[in-house]
């Protein structure tokens, strides 16, 4: 099968490769699904999981990135129950697992569901991973309340866009940082006020938040804490954090969570149930071929962007 993989070294879009690979065979509880569109994460370059098993060994090469999926069902492995040949399915495999950059790749029942009957699979692909992040951040580790004033740092970047609109739909008054000209893009998605981080400090303008979502990291997620009222909490989602956000959490006498998303089918369920409730849309970048992964990954690298950069594999 074509595939875009890494057979080499660690390294940056430079080390991926697009060619002709071994197809992955099914097996018991698996189920092999054919490719339509992949999302892209341009961090996975430099995630655990990318290089290193669950143990801490070596992956075994070719590796093959790209986990938010949008395909068609086209084997059942023995066991599976819950699909049937022929679905139009999206979903989040697992990190530890070859991705789907290819024409075919393996998931397990539990990582996908019906694809949004609204979405094409382009669409369908900008959501698994940055709509389960902000499903689960709101939903499980920080219980977001109808009336609560959320702040989103990084609003319109691939997990902030459906921030927006899903702390919107839930009832929550959304304040959006990002820079100017994301703001007319952010309004309509349902940002109720918004913050350009290149022009001013969120913490000169905003205060008593209930819940930060922190998608940046760093001095930004600091200074994050500064904004929230007590018994608030930030929930921080970037990078190397999780030691540092406990530390500050601490200092500011306030609560935080910090989690890395995972795959799961009803929160996958229920979010192609909003999107074709018309509650909340896919936000598209741009779309490349599979040949052109690498050329895909040196976009989203390439600075602030809204949205999501896919990987169209059948036309």
């Amino acid at each position: 099968m074509k595939a875009a993989y890494i057979a080499t070294h660690k390294g940056g879009p430079e080390v991926i490769e697009y060619g002709n690979i071994k197809q992955p065979q099914v097996g018991a509880g698996e189920i092999l699904l054919q490719v339509h569109a992949v999302g892209i994460s341009p961090q996975e370059l430099e995630w655990v999981p990318t290089w290193k098993t669950a143990d801490g060994q070596e992956r075994a090469k070719p590796i093959i990135m790209g986990h938010e999926i949008s395909g068609s069902v086209v084997e059942l492995g023995e066991g599976v129950t819950t699909f049937n040949v022929g679905d139009d399915v999206y979903g989040l495999s697992s990190f530890w697992r070859n991705g789907a950059q290819a024409e075919y790749t393996i998931v397990e029942p539990a990582e996908i569901a019906q694809k949004p009957r609204r979405s094409s699979h382009i669409e369908a692909a900008t959501l698994p991973l940055s709509a389960l992040t902000a499903w689960q951040a709101f939903f499980e580790q920080g219980l977001l309340k109808r009336g609560q004033k959320v702040l989103i740092q990084g609003a319109a970047g691939g997990v902030g866009n459906y921030a927006v609109q899903i702390a919107h739909w839930a009832g929550a008054q959304v304040i959006a940082v990002a820079s100017a000209r994301q703001h007319e893009f952010l309004r309509e998605l349902g940002a109720d006020q918004l913050i350009d981080y290149t022009t001013m400090r969120f913490e000169d303008v905003v205060n008593d938040v209930d819940f930060v979502l922190d998608t940046i990291g760093d001095d930004t997620q600091k200074r994050s804490f500064k904004v929230l009222k007590k018994g608030g909490i930030l929930v921080g989602i970037a990078g190397e954090q999780e030691n540092r956000i406990f530390e500050w959490a601490k200092q500011y006498e306030r609560d935080a969570k910090w989690f890395i998303v995972r795959p799961n089918y009803e929160q996958l369920a229920r979010i192609a149930e909003l999107v074709d409730e018309g509650h909340m849309k896919s936000v598209v970048n741009s779309v490349y071929p599979l040949a052109e992964t690498r050329q895909a990954y040196e976009h989203s690298l390439s600075g602030h962007m809204p949205g999501k950069v896919v990987i169209q594999v059948v036309e």
